[in-house]
């Protein structure tokens, strides 16, 4: 399988059709039109731009649904074949509002949150609590009491000092609240490092070394239940190896737990990838399923135990690829990088406030022109922002039609996960609006700010809203 492009891509190749869309890059429901325009899910970019500005992010709700129900299948499916269940989570860092974690969890997902912000969306939503997975390294006092009176079904404990905190939180409320024990394997997912989670010497999770005492100090605490290990090995991974090799080191441990109470679930993570460019293969969910089970039933095998309950946490792979942010082009110009290279610097609406991961980790996208068709041969291009940062990079490295122009819409596929949850107001941008398409019809999900939204933060500003900022109690440190 081809290397994340979360990794420094080879050159991109010169395409045949500067038109043409991969189509394991894009959404299934995109396709061009006979006069070149992009639709999505039945409606027009062009009609999105005329009725919501750029730049945009679209999101094809029946990609996220359909996405939703083929990996929840097969990891079912998988686990079925070794008489156990499995329980997928939705990520919601990937990407969060309360219309998606409605659409997750009508299609039998669970929600995984990391911050009291993205637990109240969920709720907020209507998510059934007990199917709530809380992740974080610093969950604060009063997060921890928000979720143990919101009856979340598990928290995923990462340090001794939380696990003091939340026991002393459920004896307070005469609850007993489950708990997971988040390890790290030390098996490094072959991904950028600041995606890869599972070495050691990074912020989250307990050496593995380390859980039989945690575990062992968990079981003495009346007011916790341990259910299981909790491993996550990074993200926008591609192929089973990792998963196989982190298995054989949890189920080590997870035998040894067995041995003093039950141990009924296994959570073993996720961070699968997708395409980003052309050149990305990722792995098919059913076979990516299969192969992780299997493993994790192989390593049970040979220990003579039962395979226990699986828990899965796959990432961008449900939200990713269903979404693309649309830019118009403000300005175009070559630059000569070499004796025989010449470079299109496409300048758009947006920037590093609607897409952060370019200058984060390096991330590779794919970008099309799609209010028109071209004829003009493939120029290699840099798609960039209106930022005052030179890293201000949208797409790398792409090849767009020659003639691209003032005026034109581009698109960048993939943008479902990780683009609107890390934007930001970096020069005094607001944060573009999310609009979700199905059967032809589109609805904003997530209202865009304006620059009155942004002065009104603003205490200096006449008329600005002048609510002092919430002070900080015992309860919230």
């Amino acid at each position: 399988m081809s290397v994340s492009s979360d990794a420094p891509p080879a050159a991109r190749a010169v395409p045949d059709d500067v038109n043409a869309l991969a189509p394991q890059v894009w959404p299934e429901g995109a396709a061009r039109d006979d006069n070149g325009v992009l639709h999505v899910a039945g409606v027009a970019v062009t009609e999105l731009r005329e009725r919501f500005g750029t730049p945009l992010y679209v999101l094809d709700e029946e990609a996220v649904r359909a996405r939703a129900r083929e990996v929840l299948t097969a990891f079912r499916d998988a686990a079925a074949r070794h008489g156990v269940q499995a329980r997928v989570y939705y990520a919601g860092k990937a990407f969060l509002s309360t219309e998606v974690v409605r659409w997750v969890t009508d299609e039998g997902l669970a929600v995984d949150v990391a911050t009291g912000g993205e637990l109240a969306v969920a709720l907020a939503a209507g998510a059934d609590p007990a199917r709530i997975g809380v992740h974080g390294n610093n969950k604060s006092v009063a997060e921890l009491e928000r979720a143990v009176d919101a009856g979340v079904g598990s928290i995923v404990l990462d340090s001794r000092i939380e696990l003091e905190r939340l026991a002393a939180i459920a004896d307070r409320r005469g609850v007993v609240q489950p708990v997971l024990v988040r390890v790290n394997s030390g098996v490094h997912a072959e991904t950028h490092d600041f995606l890869a989670t599972a070495h050691e010497d990074q912020k989250f999770g307990f050496a593995l070394a380390d859980a039989p005492a945690v575990v062992a100090r968990i079981r003495e605490l009346p007011s916790l239940a341990f259910v299981g290990l909790h491993c996550h090995i990074g993200s926008q991974i591609f192929g089973a190896a990792g998963f196989a090799e982190s298995a054989s080191r949890l189920v080590e441990v997870h035998a040894e737990l067995i041995a003093g109470g039950d141990v009924p679930v296994l959570n073993l993570g996720g961070g699968f990838g997708i395409a980003y460019t052309e050149a990305d293969d990722p792995t098919p969910i059913a076979e990516l399923a299969a192969a992780i089970v299997d493993a994790v039933a192989r390593e049970c095998e040979v220990r003579g135990i039962p395979v226990p309950n699986l828990a899965f946490e796959p990432g961008r792979a449900i939200v990713g690829r269903a979404g693309i942010t649309l830019y118009e082009v403000g300005t175009v110009k070559p630059v000569r990088v070499g004796d025989e290279l010449t470079r299109l610097y496409v300048s758009v609406d947006g920037g590093m406030s609607d897409n952060a991961r370019p200058a984060l980790y390096g991330a590779q996208y794919t970008a099309r022109v799609v209010s028109r068709t071209s004829a003009a041969a493939p120029a290699l291009a840099r798609v960039v922002g209106k930022h005052c940062e030179s890293g201000d990079v949208v797409v790398d490295a792409d090849h767009l039609p020659a003639d691209v122009t003032p005026g034109d819409l581009v698109a960048v596929a993939a943008t479902g996960a990780y683009c609107f949850s890390l934007a930001s107001n970096y020069n005094y941008v607001p944060r573009p609006p999310v609009v979700a398409v199905r059967a032809g019809e589109a609805r904003v999900i997530v209202r865009g700010e304006t620059i009155d939204d942004l002065l009104a933060r603003d205490a200096g500003v006449a008329g600005a809203r002048t609510a002092p900022a919430t002070e900080t109690t015992e309860g919230d440190r």
